[in-house]
């Protein structure tokens, strides 16, 4: 198949470095092969979170051998690793993230065509988000090098981003702590560098345990799990009438019996629920716990629940964001080749006739503090270190995340051509703060005044283990 190549010109000079500095984009466009063949076998394996053995090994190999040092199994995740070269101060991090999602099988094609080998799929196009920002530390990596400029870069390997808060797990242990800056990005259908906040996210799952009896012959003797579940799931959908609009509140019933005519012993629902302040958050989710507790009384069953996660809302660093922006406009957005353009024009067919129109993956948006309506771990790491993002045009225009069609194009030329541009973008903003320390200290500075002089960080997951198998 016929791959593309897109040669960025960017002038002598760059960002100020010295003579012998190379050039952070050409550093990128020097590896787009090794960017390709990261990608797609990272959605090959399609891997759920904390089982990622196979892609996170993969991402480790490629930056060992690009002279990283390696540090694996960190805080307790056994697909976490921290790969670092350099040294001294500023400390610049990359995220790297490599989770599946599960039950949204998909090959790279433009039409819905479940893969047989594998029951997940890059819906979320994290094989992008890995294999990009691993090539995005390798370019920067090169650049430190050959610049003489004082520093350490991180790349962090993140499992489990999908409802299983690696990020938040290491951030509870410390590893962020002495970080001046760290950098991600994400998959989309848009291209923009602005200043993000989210909802914050916690979930749990809330299991039932009843009494089981004959449905027909001895109901009396009975208790339902299932009856406690439903009486919750009832109380709870009353609740979102009295609580504040941004707040989002979603299941599904994991567990609901085995046979019609079996009163179930065991039921389990999976609640997940989320606002933008993390204190409210926790009020709702209070009230959440007590429907469970009612729905358990009022059935004569009992009920427990356990935290698989809980994220912080992302908090913005506009200091940050407006080098991450000049980064992204010095890149441009994607450029698809014959291919690429084929595959978004037969996937469109599938999306609503009002989606934007394919240029629209093209351009660069007006930078302007934003609101995310989704979640993610990112979020806690950003409450203890300075923290930008960036999304870049990866999906065909109107395509939703978490939908076959994101994972379609996740494995597609579409794909990789936004991948390209986000590690070009990432490389550059690392780059660009190895020298600028004034940047760093106003960046720093603002941080502190967002969280406030009393901030203390206490994860929205408390101090449970890392759920390792939330997937099984």
């Amino acid at each position: 198949m016929k791959r593309w190549i897109l040669l960025l010109a960017l002038g002598p000079g760059l960002l100020g470095a010295g003579p012998g500095a190379p050039d952070p984009v050409a550093e990128v466009d020097a590896q787009h092969e090794r960017a390709l063949r990261l990608s797609r076998a990272l959605f090959d394996y399609s891997e759920l979170g904390y089982r990622e053995r196979r892609s996170a090994a993969l991402l480790r190999d490629e930056l060992a051998a690009a002279g990283f040092a390696l540090e694996t199994g960190v805080a307790g995740l056994p697909t976490a690793f921290v790969a670092s070269v350099g040294r001294g101060r500023p400390v610049i991090a990359l995220l790297a993230e490599f989770d599946a999602l599960p039950g949204l099988s998909q090959a790279a094609l433009p039409v819905r065509s479940p893969r047989a080998d594998v029951d997940a799929a890059h819906a979320c196009g994290h094989n992008l988000f890995g294999a990009g920002s691993t090539v995005a530390a390798i370019a920067a990596a090169r650049w430190l090098a050959a610049s003489g400029a004082p520093g350490t870069l991180r790349l962090y390997g993140t499992p489990a981003e999908e409802g299983g808060s690696g990020k938040v797990y290491l951030a509870r242990a410390g590893r962020f702590d002495d970080v001046d800056a760290v950098l991600h990005w994400h998959p989309s259908d848009r291209n923009d560098a602005s200043p993000v906040s989210n909802l914050a996210n916690k979930s749990a799952k809330f299991r039932f345990h009843g009494v089981a009896s004959h449905a027909a012959v001895a109901p009396e003797r009975g208790r339902s799990a299932l009856d406690g579940v439903e009486a919750m799931d009832h109380m709870v959908n009353l609740l979102r009438e009295h609580v504040p609009e941004a707040t989002r509140i979603h299941y599904v019933i994991t567990r609901g019996g085995e046979a019609p005519n079996v009163v179930p012993a065991e039921a389990e629902v999976f609640y997940y629920v989320r606002h933008p302040e993390p204190a409210v958050l926790e009020q709702i989710w209070q009230r959440v716990e007590a429907a469970a507790e009612g729905a358990a009384l009022g059935t004569g069953t009992r009920v427990d629940h356990e935290v698989i996660h809980g994220n912080h809302s992302l908090l913005p660093n506009d200091t940050l964001a407006r080098v991450m922006d000049e980064s992204l406009h010095r890149v441009g957005g994607p450029v698809w080749d014959d291919e690429a353009r084929e595959f978004a024009e037969r996937l469109r067919e599938s999306l609503p006739p009002d989606s934007p129109p394919l240029t629209a993956a093209f351009g660069l948006e007006p930078f302007a503090p934003r609101l995310w309506k989704a979640s993610t771990d990112v979020g806690d790491v950003s409450w203890v270190a300075p923290t930008v993002g960036l999304k870049v045009a990866t999906w065909v225009p109107g395509t939703a995340a978490h939908s076959w069609q994101a994972a379609a194009a996740s494995g597609s030329p579409v794909g990789e051509a936004g991948m390209l541009v986000a590690a070009r973008a990432l490389a550059l903003t690392a780059a660009a703060l190895f020298q600028d320390p004034a940047a760093l200290a106003e960046a720093r500075a603002e941080f502190e005044r967002r969280r406030g002089p009393d901030f203390h960080y206490r994860p929205l997951l408390g101090d449970r283990d890392p759920p390792l198998d939330y997937r099984r």
